[in-house]
């Protein structure tokens, strides 16, 4: 007889091990199950890139701002490694990512007892239990079956793959969150190795913090290599790291959002876009314009960045990509040939754009079991509970997708990921006597 759980988690990356942390810390008996895709406990391991940095607070961790002195927080995480005091010596202003993937694999250890690791969900769907409750069943790669009487999903966003690259079935084009997996395979297959096997150019699409890292890393990686950026915009922007800005990342700002009209809310995502989206921090822009600058003068630049640049065609060959490109504020053609290209395209927000999703992929077989505001999104409460059609529906919680509907503080990053755990854990709890 399968087991009902309480809840079921789907996703256990940092926001669902949050909520697993809130769970246990604020005393809430639930029966509580998680199944995560990976192999074990991680956290954007394809972007693990030798120097990269974290672009949030270290106290905005998994715990603090609910709980400061919990157990499982970052400063803990150090302290109990013994490199506090190292750490606290490091003239960085954020950790390293590295750091903070161990600090995130750290804290999932403690769970391990509530995860199943390697497990692919291929089906969500509600179902009737022998008492005559409405509750989730939930299928997966392993045959296996879980129901759950709530389903919090906490998968991340579907990276945007735009056009004309979501045509193309090829491991010379491939998305950032596959990128050093996505390497080891093109050296393998003679494209991206040392030596004679090194690529001769290499083209990254986007222009934002990761495309900065990503062209920076090749450069290091290939010297080689030309390595062009393609950028939409005019150029390579700085992020908005204004004090004033950064209050959109407080829970106040979230609550602001959240009333707002959706006309409203359009107006107040193009003000904040900067401070996430289409932007890189100083420091990684500084080092590359010093990168190029110092080519520059040596007679050999091999590092290039392309403004105002849209790829409208593309073909894959035997001998690489061939990049059809316009610019777009003379409306010239450009040929472009690299050996691989890299997109630094972004993520998937929910709602109705062509850009966007209309729900999670795994809400696609229940969606009609959900609401829908008049501008096509979906209806989420501020508590993070997807408003059901019926009474009778079990709770669904989105953990971390919420962009759409709770503003910039839910995309996807730490700044709010405790006191989010700490609204879901608690509405749960209510929902679940």
């Amino acid at each position: 007889m399968t087991r009902c759980h309480d809840v079921l988690g789907i996703g256990f990356g940092p926001a669902n091990l949050a909520l697993a942390i809130a769970l246990e810390e604020e005393g809430h008996d639930l029966d509580v199950h998680f199944l995560e895709s990976r192999p074990g406990p991680s956290w954007q391991s394809a972007m693990m890139l030798d120097g990269s940095d974290i672009q949030n607070h270290p106290v905005r961790d998994l715990v603090s701002l609910r709980n400061p002195r919990s157990r499982y927080s970052f400063i803990n995480y150090l302290f109990e490694n013994g490199r506090l005091l190292e750490h606290l010596n490091v003239p960085m202003e954020f950790p390293l990512r590295k750091d903070y993937a161990r600090y995130v694999t750290w804290a999932a250890g403690h769970f391990s007892r509530l995860v199943d690791y390697g497990v692919q969900v291929t089906g969500v769907a509600v179902d009737v239990d022998a008492e005559g409750r409405r509750i989730y069943t939930v299928t997966t790669s392993t045959g296996d079956t879980h129901q759950a009487r709530a389903l919090v999903i906490g998968t991340g966003r579907a990276p945007f793959i735009p056009e004309p690259f979501d045509e193309v079935d090829s491991p010379r084009v491939f998305h950032l969150t596959r990128y050093l997996p996505a390497l080891q395979q093109l050296e393998e297959l003679g494209v991206a190795g040392e030596g004679e096997k090194s690529p001769r150019a290499v083209t990254v699409i986007g222009g934002s913090q990761s495309a900065v890292e990503l062209t920076l890393d090749l450069a290091r990686r290939f010297p080689r290599a030309k390595v062009t950026t393609l950028v939409r915009s005019l150029t390579l922007r700085q992020k908005d790291t204004s004090p004033f800005s950064e209050e959109g990342y407080f829970p106040d700002f979230t609550d602001y959002y959240y009333r707002a009209s959706r006309e409203r809310k359009d107006d107040i995502d193009t003000f904040m876009r900067l401070t996430n989206y289409s932007s890189a921090d100083g420091d990684v822009l500084r080092e590359l314009y010093r990168l190029i600058y110092e080519q520059r003068l040596d007679g050999d630049q091999k590092v290039f960045v392309s403004g105002s640049r849209q790829v409208r065609e593309i073909k894959v060959l035997e001998d690489g990509v061939h990049l059809g490109v316009e610019e777009l504020n003379t409306g010239e053609s450009e040929e472009h040939q690299a050996d691989f290209v890299v997109l630094a395209t972004g993520f998937r927000d929910l709602g109705p754009a062509a850009h966007q999703e209309r729900v999670p992929a795994l809400m696609r077989g229940i969606a009609d079991d959900f609401s829908f505001d008049s501008h096509g999104y979906l209806a989420v409460g501020p508590d993070y509970e997807v408003q059901p059609l019926g009474a009778d529906t079990p709770a669904l919680f989105l953990n971390g997708l919420c962009e759409s509907s709770h503003g910039i503080g839910d995309a996807g990053s730490f700044s709010l990921l405790s006191l989010r755990a700490k609204v879901i854990a608690e509405s749960l709890r209510k929902r679940l006597p």
